[in-house]
């Protein structure tokens, strides 16, 4: 599988490169069928990638968005709509189209990681044919408009409808996200989906287990809010994701054709007499001096106060200000005085070297007794200054 898909993006990197990278591609389709185009970013990795790196083996797989509209329009046509979720996923161009004509795309891909740019065209020829007379619209709750556009999903989903239609002509009309319905966004969480409505036609008409939804018990079901009891052979469902809510299911029946509304009755083209021309009266005069009081008057008014008692403030109490600054300077004038004296009598202390040093300083020193020994045998190199034989924190002194 895998070395099929790599042969399949050489082959379509090869034609883009042949054919351009701005070449026109073209679809034909009829109206009232569903059409969906996917924005595959291999084919537009060639565009910014040359094919010397390709035939070197070195494949990319960028990050790209898409950006869609019609030809020197700056939106899409009003049956056309495009998906894509993340950066590395594929986009979708799906829509059903109600009228024939020609719409010409212009799709533009942007690298996220280089942030270059590519171009294609996209031409869609809507041609007409005859609509399906028989429709149907289901609901699939648990499912996503990105996960359903892929050809192989549409497969399995119509599958399961044929079985519940009863026919093998049946034909996709159209996707629509529940969103656009006025669905509500569903939380962040694994189990929580968007939901997709799904409208297919056939030329057959409806099926028995369909015709059920028209029964008067299965809109009461449906309007108590209950659970509808389907019959276990209604269920075609192989895939659990493509099961059906049964009360959000709606059958069209178009191959009645409407009634015309009826034709506009000509009169004479003389209005009826009515009576003389009433004007209304004109409105009581307002005093706006309460307005202008509330608006202006009183907010100036609070402006003077609020002047005047800042004035108060900054010039009425500047004599304790004053006191306090005094004090103030008072306390670190004193801080000064006394970090000055203690710095002379430092220097003092510094000056006289002849005062004794304090006893805890002597060598010798017995700091239970206090005696001390001769500071000229403590010096002596020949007497150690802590003796082996003696305990320092006896009583005596070592005799010699």
């Amino acid at each position: 599988m895998a070395g099929s898909r790599s042969w399949v993006f050489l082959l379509t990197v090869c034609a883009a490169s042949l054919f351009g990278a701005n070449a026109e591609i073209k679809f034909t389709i009829p109206v009232g069928r569903l059409f969906t185009y996917e924005l595959m970013r291999e084919t537009f990795q060639n565009d910014f990638e040359p094919l010397s790196k390709l035939y070197a083996g070195r494949l990319y797989d960028d990050p790209m968005i898409f950006k869609c509209n019609r030809q020197n329009f700056p939106d899409l046509p009003e049956w056309l709509r495009f998906t894509q979720r993340q950066p590395f996923d594929n986009g979708f161009l799906y829509g059903t189209p109600t009228s024939p004509g020609k719409s010409i795309i212009e799709i533009y891909a942007v690298n996220k990681r280089s942030y270059e740019t590519a171009r294609h065209i996209l031409v869609i020829k809507v041609v007409t044919e005859k609509m399906l007379p028989y429709q149907a619209e289901f609901f699939l709750k648990l499912r996503e408009i990105e996960k359903v556009l892929p050809s192989t999903v549409q497969d399995e989903i119509k599958q399961d409808l044929q079985k519940l239609w009863d026919t093998g002509a049946l034909e996709i009309v159209n996707f629509t996200n529940a969103l656009d319905r006025g669905g509500r966004v569903p939380l962040p969480l694994a189990g929580h989906f968007e939901g997709v409505y799904v409208k297919v036609g056939s030329e057959r008409y409806f099926s028995e287990c369909l015709l059920r939804v028209l029964k008067t018990e299965h809109q009461k079901q449906c309007t108590r809010g209950g659970k509808v009891k389907i019959p276990g052979d209604c269920n075609f469902c192989s895939i659990p994701s493509n099961c059906i809510s049964w009360c959000k299911t709606e059958l069209f029946d178009l191959s009645k054709p409407e009634p015309e509304p009826p034709a506009p009755t000509v009169g004479s083209g003389i209005l009826e007499a009515a009576g003389d021309f009433d004007p209304p009266e004109s409105p009581p005069s307002r005093d706006y001096f309460p307005d202008y009081m509330v608006t202006v008057i009183v907010p100036l008014i609070l402006a003077i106060v609020l002047c005047l008692l800042l004035a108060y403030v900054m010039f009425g109490r500047r004599e304790g200000l004053e006191k306090r600054n005094a004090r103030t300077n008072q306390i670190q004038l004193y801080h000064h005085h006394t970090i000055h004296g203690n710095t002379d009598e430092l220097r003092n202390m510094a000056g006289n070297r002849g005062a004794l040093p304090p006893l805890s300083t002597l060598p010798m020193f017995n700091c239970r007794t206090g005696e001390r020994a001769s500071p000229l045998q403590s010096d002596s190199p020949t007497i150690p200054l802590i003796m082996a034989q003696h305990d320092p924190y006896s009583d005596t002194l070592p005799r010699k």
